[in-house]
């Protein structure tokens, strides 16, 4: 396969070297694949449904069923930050505390509920069961779940995913399955068994696992399949976060505009979770956000897509890299069909991580602010240092803008981890 690709960002992809890669293609044309329309259309039935998860799910009650996390100063990791560097580090840095949010403890708890509940109404308004202005507190009553277990929901996940929708699919009623890939943790694949889902383990990646998961579920006239790599509605499920995101900056005194910018740092698998939030970030700042995806040396997916143009037409196999790491979530070899052509004019750029790396920064934030995440959502940490001290980037905006500048962390998962295996990740040492 012949790349167009810079042969020095091409050498240091193979070579599985950590990089920054800033995007040449910012700003150009905008893709109509998505629209505002529906994260407005997904606001709105997160709210219809608020009183069903007020109601089976007690850790939503005090939010009223709203599904949000903490937005978090994390001021004494910038101190952690400042000693791997001698350039001064400006500007204040948060954590978007995904590894917090209720049901699923990841960011797949956006998305991935989201799109059972589109399918969850559908079914239930074509019943005549329920109405629009019904009280959806009612979807919790067993006729619904008897009317649910006519229907199935299947999903191909390296871990995180899976959890979301197996979790919200069998407590609505739904027949799930969880095609899983070899990257998944054990205990992810046992608490879904526990949950009531069906897990099908594979010996192969990611593409094998969603592969298989969609040509089984293609036999089953009544069963919805989940596409992490095609779907619209996991897109417009993640995007609601940037609109809650910017009330609890409003409500932390952080201002966003041309002399008081925002960075956004957000980890990269298949593309879906950070591509909904940058996309909603986007609508809502323009120019004034600036969106970085990272990605594990070893699968920069979407990196290689974007950077070669190929999109989902190549993957890191391609050229000659494994595809597997310690962050699970992040162990994809090929990006997304869809998240690229939407955002790939909207990132700022992409920068790689190794593995050990990540397990530094999640131990990091541990120590300094008591935060627990995985691995996968360790990966954001660093994006605060990297743009500052990158000679070519840094140069994009002056002083005063740095100073003035807001960064946030997107921890995208961590909440469900078991303490054991939490453990292990503080003590991990790297060979």
């Amino acid at each position: 396969m012949k790349l167009n690709l810079d042969p020095l960002l091409l050498q240091n992809l193979k070579q599985a070297k950590e990089i920054l890669w800033l995007n040449p293609h910012l700003n150009e044309k905008e893709s109509p694949l998505a629209d505002v329309q529906g994260i407005a259309d997904a606001e709105a039935r997160l709210k219809r449904f608020a009183s069903y998860f007020a109601a089976v799910f007690p850790e939503t009650k005090a939010t009223g069923g709203l599904i949000e996390s903490p937005l978090t100063e994390a001021q004494n990791f910038i101190s952690f930050l400042q000693k791997e560097t001698d350039v001064p580090l400006k500007g204040r840095l948060f954590v978007k505390e995904d590894n917090a949010l209720p049901i699923s403890g990841s960011i797949k708890a956006r998305g991935g509920i989201y799109e059972v509940l589109v399918l969850a109404e559908e079914i239930a308004l074509k019943s005549g069961m329920l109405k629009l202005e019904d009280d959806y507190a009612v979807l919790a009553q067993e006729p619904f779940r008897e009317l649910f277990a006519k229907y199935a929901v299947a999903v191909g996940s390296t871990g995180n995913l899976g959890l979301s929708i197996g979790i919200m699919s069998a407590q609505l009623g739904f027949r799930v399955t969880v095609h899983m890939s070899n990257d998944a943790r054990q205990w992810k694949k046992d608490l879904l068994r526990a949950k009531g889902a069906q897990v099908v383990e594979y010996p192969g990646n990611f593409d094998m696992a969603i592969s298989e998961g969609r040509k089984q579920a293609m036999k089953d006239p009544n069963c919805h399949f989940v596409d992490d790599e095609n779907s619209l509605n996991l897109f417009y499920g993640y995007s609601v976060a940037a609109r809650r995101t910017a009330e609890q900056l409003s409500q932390a005194g952080v201002r966003v505009d041309a002399d008081h910018p925002l960075f956004i740092y957000l980890p990269c698998g298949v593309g879906g979770g950070p591509g909904g939030v940058a996309y909603g970030f986007k609508q809502l700042y323009g120019s004034n956000v600036h969106c970085f995806f990272v990605e594990p040396i070893y699968s920069p997916a979407m990196l290689l897509g974007l950077a070669s143009g190929l999109h989902d037409g190549i993957a890191v196999q391609d050229i000659g890299l494994s595809g597997q790491t310690a962050m699970d979530g992040l162990a994809v070899g090929r990006p997304s069909k869809l998240i690229g052509r939407i955002v790939g004019h909207r990132l700022d750029g992409i920068y790689t991580l190794d593995d050990s790396r990540s397990y530094h920064y999640l131990k990091g934030i541990w120590q300094k602010e008591g935060i627990a995440l995985e691995p996968s959502a360790s990966a954001s940490l660093p994006g605060y240092k990297i743009v500052q001290t990158d000679e070519e980037y840094k140069n994009r905006l002056t002083p005063v803008q740095w100073q003035n500048a807001t960064h946030i962390a997107w921890a995208t998962g961590g909440g469900m981890v078991p303490q054991e295996e939490m453990e292990a990740y503080r003590n991990y040492q790297p060979e």
